[in-house]
């Protein structure tokens, strides 16, 4: 209905497969923080842009995509597809974890509750 789509990890595989696409199980995965990924331009050509993704997933989706769809990202170990885009814009997803600052801060909200807990630890005190 219009509404802009960014699926992550999980997402590429369910958007895939509603768009009419195809999944398939990697021999081993691909896991960890290291795993370099090249994007590809509209034009089918790797671009010189290549990140270094967090990934945690045993399937991939197939290179062949529906009409209007495109290969966006790819596995720069693997070759294997790690992002497909709408020629709209509107719709994209990508296999890896684009998180903004993945690592350390995935679990700060641990902390997060430790400091509410000191926080109410002190009111209880106070009014006491």
């Amino acid at each position: 209905n219009g509404v802009p789509t960014f699926g992550i990890c999980l997402g590429i595989q369910l958007l895939a497969l509603a768009i009419g696409g195809n999944t398939y199980k990697l021999p081993y995965g691909h896991r960890g923080c290291n795993q370099p990924c090249i994007e590809v331009l509209e034009n089918g050509q790797n671009s010189d842009h290549c990140i270094i993704t967090s990934q945690n997933h045993g399937f991939a989706v197939e290179e062949k995509q529906p009409k209007g769809w495109r290969v966006w990202w790819r596995n720069g170990n693997d070759g294997t597809v790690e992002g497909i885009r709408h020629e709209s814009g509107k719709y994209f997803s990508v296999q890896f974890h684009p998180e903004a600052a993945s690592g350390p801060r995935d679990t700060a909200y641990l902390f997060d509750d430790f400091l509410r807990m000191v926080s109410d630890m002190r009111k209880v005190r106070s009014a006491s």
